[in-house]
């Protein structure tokens, strides 16, 4: 029996070998053959020659047709010189995604890893993590493209602000503070694209640029919006990521927006593309439009007045690549009636063809390149499904546990009543832009590994109609010695098109949460699963609902991840990246108004926790752990002087311009001891801010820094963050200039406070 055994597993071993070699190489060569004696020799596939002097060679030999049709996103072939067709559209948010054209499901891949979403992922403030996962994702999309059914550019991520509650596709983003969203996009890229700025793994590309976050609201859609907003938002909110995402992340490519900013269609916009990404950030990239957003600003925003005109503005701003077929069908039209010329048109192309040859599209067979190994085999591996879960248990939050009633006890908890629309929840965990799933485990599913689970979803769906299935449930949860309701929302609710009007549970939901609390005899644990904060101040303020877990949309391995916390298997460490706002927040707040800062004058709120000072539900940054934590800072300075640059360093108004300051090295350092006082081993998620002087430019305070340490139970550990100056202890101005604020800052960390006091000098003397 032994030997049959290790001959059938030699067979199978065998034939995923053969398989897996033949799904790795089942794509045909791009460009350059090498079996191709007329294109062999031609300059531009000459892997020895400098990638600008191949794109130069090959600009050199297309005609002014061909260059054109290089354009939409989906290119064209070129049989003369070899150049087959190419799909740029492809999607990557949290995992391979099949949106796009550019990706297709089927045969030897059937599916890929599906993270948790990325508001999700966020929560963890693991920016390790998020590398780690871009380095998965882009093993698997290799993979794909080898095996003829991917691309190679991915337009993900998605790293506009979460300004506003009731966004749709909030869910998309690392959410509302400028420094996460910064620190994430920049982390993500790095793991999609690897960390060889000459060469790339997959081309990321960080969207939508700038000032997008409303899709359909109270009669308003993005195809029609102009966002009024100011220089200072500009710059020290909504550009930052993008900033961070361009300059830190070396990202290939940036995604102009549908909206218009001020008055200016993004993509039509060269003080946002030219001076801005290109000339100012330094993108070594291209630019390419939100799905037909070209389009758009001629047929629905009537920018323009005829089809070229719009064309040739797009192009002469710096956009290189159209999702859509616009530029196709008009740029020739405009090179004719001398509205552009042949030389804007050869910009454009020569960063498109700069960033496929950067990921070796012109280098041959990509067998023998350093990702042509990969294959169906490396996708939807152990390794990368244990990653989800890791992913999905770090980025869970638990915003309530009275007693504690968490963790339940396998012993004392043995039969579990599991109820809510979310319940059984599989596609709704992994939220939008998402591919197909290597596999589901519902919430369900995974209580059910821990106890006896009585199941009942209470509401048909998440809108929750009507209370037919109401006493039922509290049955269930009367005769249970524990229940978890699993409520929420799901893209039927919230998504792109789709903003929502309140923030309120929908439907009957608050009222069947109410009433299964009542019945139950055990403790009740309310799970929520949205992108969105949801006011649940009922179930804050019910002693009944013992503990309140935000899961998200947690991923593939969503439900194991949330029952593994609610056993305690894993130790809660998430925390909120976005403000939970109460529903009063809205009462005069259109979406449509951009300001950051609060108007008094028309008794608007300031948005998200570095401009809002009034109630909430549960504050950006809370989440509560199975342990318990103590900070005490050791060691910090207590003065910096910011040294002046030359005669032409001013300081005015009590504040120094980033411009004139001497940053390099410019660090501020922060030794902080953590101790885990309780009697659980966990990880303790430090996150830092800075409260500048008081003054009308400034925030209330600002993330800084963050930072996760694993810290076992009675230990105490060290950390040190340094915190760049110019960078995150600066603020803006009204005139969208970046100043380094001189006097007192505090320093916060939970509970702790430091003072630092930032002093000006020229030549080492401290200016009064």
């Amino acid at each position: 029996m032994v030997l049959h055994k290790t001959a059938f597993l030699a067979a199978i071993i065998f034939f995923f070998a053969i398989s897996s070699s033949i799904h790795v190489h089942s794509r045909e060569t791009f460009a350059c053959d090498t079996k191709d004696a007329a294109t062999a020799t031609l300059r531009f596939c000459q892997q020895s020659v400098p990638i600008p002097e191949r794109v130069k060679d090959l600009i050199g030999r297309l005609t002014l047709a061909e260059k054109v049709s290089l354009l939409g996103n989906t290119a064209a072939a070129i049989p003369r010189l070899g150049i087959r067709g190419y799909e740029w559209w492809s999607e990557a948010l949290h995992g391979v995604s099949n949106v796009g054209p550019g990706t297709k499901f089927g045969g030897p891949f059937p599916a890929a890893t599906s993270f948790p979403q990325v508001i999700t992922t966020a929560a963890s403030f693991n920016a390790s993590l998020w590398e780690s996962i871009g380095r998965v994702v882009s093993n698997e999309a290799r993979a794909m493209y080898n095996g003829g059914v991917g691309g190679l550019t991915y337009w993900s991520p998605n790293v506009n602000i979460l300004r506003d509650p009731r966004w749709g596709r909030g869910q998309e983003t690392p959410g509302e503070d400028p420094v996460l969203a910064g620190k994430y996009a920049a982390s993500y890229v790095r793991g999609l694209q690897g960390n060889d700025r000459s060469r790339l793994k997959v081309a990321a590309c960080c969207k939508h640029f700038t000032a997008y976050d409303l899709d359909n609201w109270n009669g308003v859609d993005r195809f029609h919006f102009s966002a009024k907003v100011s220089k200072q938002d500009i710059e020290d909110t909504f550009d930052v990521p993008f900033r961070m995402c361009v300059k830190e992340g070396n990202v290939a490519s940036i995604m102009c927006s549908y909206n218009q900013v001020n008055g200016v269609p993004t993509c039509a916009d060269p003080n946002l593309l030219k001076k801005t990404i290109r000339n100012q950030w330094g993108l070594n990239g291209y630019i390419v439009s939100d799905c037909d957003s070209v389009g758009v600003l001629y047929d629905t925003q009537h920018y323009t007045g005829t089809p070229e005109e719009a064309a040739a503005k797009s192009i002469k701003a710096g956009l290189d690549l159209d999702c859509g077929p616009f530029l196709g069908a008009h740029t020739i039209d405009a090179v004719n009636k001398n509205l552009l010329r042949e030389s804007d048109i050869d910009n454009a192309v020569v960063n498109t063809l700069t960033v496929q040859m950067r990921l070796g599209m012109f280098d041959g067979d990509i067998a023998t390149q350093p990702y042509g190994h990969l294959g169906s085999a490396h996708v939807c591996t152990p390794v990368h499904k244990g990653l989800a879960l890791e992913a999905a248990h770090q980025g869970i939050v638990l915003l309530k546990n009275l007693g504690p009633s968490l963790p339940l006890s396998r012993h004392r908890h043995r039969t579990v009543a599991v109820i809510g629309p979310n319940s059984d929840a599989t596609v709704t965990m992994i939220g939008n832009y998402a591919g197909i799933a290597c596999g589901y485990t519902s919430p369900v599913q995974g209580i059910a590994g821990y106890a006896r689970t009585v199941h009942n979803k209470g509401c048909a769906d998440v809108h929750c109609m009507d209370d037919r299935l109401f006493d039922s449930a509290a049955e269930a949860a009367r005769g249970a010695d524990a229940t978890v309701l699993v409520m929420g929302l799901d893209q039927s609710i919230e998504a792109e098109f789709k903003d929502r009007n309140s923030l309120l549970l929908p439907g009957k939901q608050q009222e069947l949460i109410s009433r299964v609390a009542r019945a139950s005899k055990g403790p009740v644990i309310l799970v929520l699963m949205s992108g969105g904060p949801i006011d649940v101040t009922f179930a804050e303020k019910d002693p009944k609902i013992s503990a309140i877990v935000w899961a998200g949309y947690p991923g593939q391995e969503g439900g194991t991840a949330i029952a593994d916390i609610l056993f305690g298997s894993a130790n809660p460490g998430g925390k909120l990246p976005m403000t939970w706002y109460p529903q009063d927040y809205l009462t005069n707040l259109p979406m449509t108004e951009m300001s950051m800062r609060a108007i008094r004058s028309k008794r608007i709120p300031g948005r998200t926790y570095r401009f809002y000072d009034g109630p909430v539900v549960y504050p950006f940054g809370h989440g509560l752990s199975y342990t318990r934590f103590t900070h005490s800072i050791a060691d910090a300075p207590k003065v910096i002087p910011i040294a002046v640059r030359g005669r032409n360093g001013t300081v005015s108004g009590k504040s120094v311009r980033v411009t004139h300051a001497r940053c390099n090295r410019l660090s501020l350092g922060v030794h902080v001891d953590i101790k885990n006082v309780g009697s659980r081993d966990g990880t303790h998620t430090m996150l830092v801010f800075s409260a500048p002087p008081s003054g009308e430019w400034a925030p209330r305070k600002q993330l800084v820094a963050f930072t996760r340490v694993h810290v076992a139970a009675g230990e105490n550990k060290r950390v040190q963050v340094n915190i760049h100056v110019c960078k995150y202890l600066s603020v803006v101005d009204r005139a969208g200039i970046r100043r380094i604020p001189i006097g007192d800052h505090g320093i916060h960390i939970g509970d702790e406070s430091h003072t630092v006091s930032l002093q000006a000098s020229t030549l080492g003397v401290i200016k009064s």
